[in-house]
């Protein structure tokens, strides 16, 4: 079994993980409740997520890389309400964005790519509304850092306490924090420091997605777990 890191940084990567239909689900329902009418995905790859947002009022798309962009385009041509960008977070095109007036940012897989974390959800929350949400899923303990994570281009994994200080730091409140994939923790762990799996496996994805998401995530409905392989932050500006 393999957890999932469902934004890994290149295209082939990204288009790999959508063989994790569960997963993304998953996911998709604990994020989108979250969100308001006009959202901001930093980080959009190739749009899988983007998808489950096109029924709401605005969708402002950003990533670094522009062939992600052009294929997300090319999914969704048609939808009047889809705003796409490539800049980074703490360009001056960036800020601009504020003018499409977003109210709640999504940020999945994707700030511990970042150096200056800090630095990017200032920015973020700078181009919110007032009383705007931004729900980040980041990778949690660094006790699980291992050559996945190096090759994927992480700077980091979170705890619980590093996200409150994050958030202090960046002038946010945290309104909910709680981990996820319990099972996941271990899976990773074990690719990480026993088989120092250096790439993630298309059957570990395809076996854990079939067999292992369903019924850990309906009993992580009922019972949030003292750790895991993810964590799940809602803060609000």
């Amino acid at each position: 079994m393999i957890p999932v890191d469902s934004a890994a940084y290149t295209l082939e990567d990204q288009q790999r993980m959508s063989r994790a239909p569960n997963y993304f689900a998953w996911q998709h329902r604990l994020i989108q409740k979250e969100l308001g009418r006009r959202v901001l995905e930093v980080g959009c790859g190739v749009g899988n997520f983007t998808a489950t947002l096109l029924d709401r009022e605005a969708v402002i798309a950003v990533d670094l890389q522009p062939e992600c962009i052009q294929r997300l385009t090319l999914r969704y041509t048609g939808r009047p309400n889809l705003h796409v960008l490539v800049c980074d977070v703490l360009s001056p095109e960036f800020r601009e964005l504020a003018n499409l007036r977003p109210d709640s940012s999504v940020i999945v897989n994707v700030l511990e790519h970042v150096e200056d974390d800090v630095a990017a959800l200032k920015a973020v929350a700078g181009v919110l509304t007032p009383g705007g949400v931004i729900v980040l899923l980041v990778p949690a303990f660094q006790a699980l850092f291992g050559p996945i994570d190096k090759n994927l281009g992480h700077h980091r994994r979170y705890s619980r306490g590093d996200i409150r200080s994050l958030a202090e730091r960046s002038g946010l409140r945290v309104r909910k924090l709680h981990y996820l994939n319990s099972i996941g923790f271990f899976g990773w762990w074990i690719n990480a420091h026993i088989l120092k799996r250096e790439a993630q496996s298309e059957r570990q994805i395809e076996i854990f997605d079939r067999y292992v998401v369903p019924p850990m995530s309906a009993i992580e409905r009922i019972i949030w777990p003292p750790f895991g392989q993810s964590l799940l932050a809602v803060l609000e500006t």
